[in-house]
């Protein structure tokens, strides 16, 4: 019987007799088989997929790579500008910084929050060390100008004169401001101060505002980045910063503006309407507000699309404190009030004027 084939089969070699229902049972063992083997590389492929996840480190990985080629750049520069102590070599390191600085900038909203401080502060360090390597640098042309003017002196028959009065004293810039990199506004009280940056021959570089007092600022267009030192009582309006914005040293100043990242440090009194990709970040800050973008001119549409500013993220609310670790609210600074907010600035009238 059937069954008592299948049961000698199971115990003893295959007779001659066996060999055509042998290659059925076989066939569908093999497709069990197979079935089996398909649904355990389906589950490893299930596995290994959520190494996409990993993709989305990989970001990380890249940013961290080329932040590491350029510190090191940027390392390498400063150590050639203190070795050869030349005006060349100095803004050979800060363009050097520059780079790490928009590298940070380009990086700054997909980055995890250590990964960003870290590179902020090693950005900062070598910021700290070019202005020092700067100002070692600077006051050796002064006291070279110093000796020039004791020369007089060595003529001994020329009687004693009183010394000239000096000349009325103008805004002088400070050392930091002298070496802060880009064309723009220095040194200038209670003027009006425009720049169409889409009409310039400067367009899409950096631009700096430094020791200004009293000043009112409107600035259209792109630039790559902002630095601004020194502000009291001034207020700013710019179009869209492609990189990063760095202020600092500000009192009793209004900013308006549109950026992928902006740094504050030592501001006071200071409002700031912003848009801004990633979380602003303050640092030794005290009495700063922020509010929502509000600024409008003929063309500011099309300057924040190019710019990959279009999309209002709701980070001008996100501040990140980085003298206040606590879990509760810094006291260093809070939101405008929505009654006190500006309405929306139209700057679409102003015009450049000639900077004399």
């Amino acid at each position: 019987m059937p069954s008592d084939a299948a049961t000698a089969a199971a115990g003893m070699e295959p007779e001659p007799e066996l060999d055509h229902p042998k290659p059925a049972a076989a066939a569908a063992g093999n497709r069990k088989h197979l079935a089996m083997l398909e649904r355990l590389s389906k589950r490893s492929a299930a596995a290994a997929a959520p190494s996409s996840d990993s993709s989305s480190a990989s970001p990380v990985e890249d940013f961290l790579s080329r932040f590491a080629a350029a510190k090191l750049a940027a390392e390498s520069a400063l150590s050639a500008c203190r070795a050869s102590a030349d005006d060349a070599s100095l803004a050979a390191a800060a363009a050097a910084i520059d780079d790490l600085d928009r590298l940070v900038a380009e990086a700054s909203h997909a980055l995890p929050p250590y990964e960003l401080r870290s590179a902020l502060a090693a950005a900062a360090d070598l910021r700290a060390a070019h202005r020092l390597a700067a100002s070692e640098l600077r006051p050796k042309k002064t006291f070279s100008f110093k000796n020039k003017s004791r020369a007089p002196k060595n003529t001994p028959q020329d009687p004693p004169t009183l010394p000239s009065p000096p000349p009325p004293e103008q805004p002088k810039p400070t050392t930091l401001s002298a070496i802060l990199p880009g064309f723009g506004f220095r040194g200038r009280q209670g003027a009006t101060l425009v720049k169409d940056l889409r009409v310039s021959n400067d367009k899409d570089g950096d631009f700096t505002l430094a020791d200004l007092v009293s000043c009112e600022v409107y600035l259209k267009g792109k630039c790559r980045a902002l630095y601004v030192h020194k502000l009291r009582d001034c207020r700013v309006f710019v179009g869209a910063v492609l990189g990063s914005v760095l202020i600092e040293d500000v009192e009793g100043c209004t900013f308006v503006m549109a950026a992928h990242q902006i740094r504050i440090h030592e501001a006071r009194a200071t409002d700031f309407y912003l848009r801004v990709r990633s979380r602003p970040i303050i640092e030794d800050c005290s009495g700063v507000r922020f509010a929502p973008h509000a600024l409008k001119y003929d063309g500011i549409e099309e300057d924040l699309r190019e710019s990959g500013l279009e999309e209002e993220t709701g980070n001008w609310a996100n501040v990140d404190d980085f003298k206040w670790l606590r879990a509760v609210q810094s006291p260093n600074w809070c939101l405008v009030p929505e009654e006190e907010r500006l309405q929306i600035v139209d700057i679409s009238e102003v015009r450049e004027q000639e900077d004399s």
